[in-house]
């Protein structure tokens, strides 16, 4: 049972390393006074979802539910 937790507690902080570093991959959510113009309706505004930025938002959904599902196994009391 040790040993599944000192894998479990790899994993955890390899996760964690890798949850920070994607969200400081990713751009701010304003896009300033570009806003005002529409110049927000561009090719890359309506494609969001197969560029760089897309690909990091699920790539950072999909590490942050395996954040909370390690954390909350972790702390079940499983491994005493």
């Amino acid at each position: 049972m040790d040993v599944l937790k000192i894998i479990l507690m790899i994993i955890f902080v390899i996760d964690c390393i890798a949850l920070a570093a994607i969200i400081l991959l990713q751009e701010g959510k304003s896009a300033g006074l570009g806003t005002i113009s529409g110049a927000a309706d561009t090719y890359w505004g309506h494609n969001k979802g197969r560029s760089m930025e897309g690909t990091l938002v699920k790539v950072t959904r999909v590490i942050a539910v395996l954040f909370m599902v390690l954390a909350v196994v972790l702390n079940l009391g499983i491994f005493k």
